[in-house]
């Protein structure tokens, strides 16, 4: 906090990773444009991990994991196609959009939800806090890649956990959290699987990082955890593209993709 403060001449400050919130949370943010990571590289490693784990709770991996470690030989009759699932895009920016073109070619039935109204080619969207229960009640797998701010902290509790679709071919709604862990509730998250009302979650962002040793999150059978690499910043891929924006701004250009301080993001 505050090792900002002492640089006189700043002109901005470009995040080396996908979210900001990591600024904000200095108690006297630079007064200068912060410039969102976007890149191709990173929005093809997040799509990848995003369809990875889409395609793998489809194929009931966690279920087929499981036995092979009990030695259980029983292949499930009713495997679902990927069209009989609709996964539910939680925030569709650059990644989102990226995600849902590289889950279109599979079949999936898509679904998409932003703050503000948004379209996309293929994909039925929600917008606004009215229409998230509706997103939710749509989606047999949520995959979360919101931001993490003011509105969106600690979003993914209990109440919504019970909004996702209860009545799809698992039984059970699906989770991957793949943006912010201060998105998520842990406690309500395991309550939720605990229950059924959950099926599965995956999880690459925690409430703290690390995760704890002692979190109850590491032995549970309902659980996927990777230690936030969805998508790992490559700095060969990463920093040309902010050395031009500051030879552009030298130039007398406009910074791109500048963090709209009162949304957070």
């Amino acid at each position: 906090a505050g090792s900002l403060s002492g640089f006189s001449n700043l002109k901005a400050v470009f995040s080396l990773g996908a979210g900001v919130d990591h600024v904000f949370s200095d108690d006297d943010p630079p007064d200068v444009p912060i410039v969102r990571v976007v890149a191709d590289d990173l929005s093809n490693r997040m799509a990848e991990y995003v369809v990875w784990h889409c395609l793998d709770l489809l194929r009931q991996g966690p279920k087929y994991r499981y036995q092979q470690t009990e030695r259980v030989w029983h292949e499930d009759r009713g495997q679902p196609s990927a069209d009989e699932l609709t996964i539910g895009i939680l925030g569709i920016g650059k990644i989102g959009t990226k995600c849902a073109e590289r889950l279109a070619p599979f079949g999936f039935s898509l679904a998409g939800w932003s703050r503000s109204r948004k379209s996309m080619t293929g994909v039925k969207t929600y917008a606004g806090q009215d229409e998230l229960h509706d997103f939710l009640g749509a989606s047999d797998i949520v995959v979360s890649l919101l931001p993490l701010t003011d509105e969106t902290r600690g979003m993914i509790d209990a109440s919504f956990l019970n909004a996702i679709k209860q009545d799809g071919y698992f039984g059970a709604g699906m989770l991957i959290n793949a943006g912010r862990g201060g998105l998520q509730s842990e406690a309500d998250i395991i309550a939720a699987l605990d229950t059924g009302t959950l099926g599965h979650a995956v999880l690459d962002v925690f409430e703290t990082e690390p995760l704890p040793e002692n979190s109850a999150l590491w032995a549970h059978p309902k659980v996927t955890i990777t230690p936030h690499a969805a998508a790992m910043s490559s700095p060969k891929s990463l920093l040309p593209p902010m050395v031009e924006q500051m030879r552009a701004h030298d130039r007398g250009e406009l910074f791109e993709n500048v963090v709209d301080r009162k949304a957070g993001y």
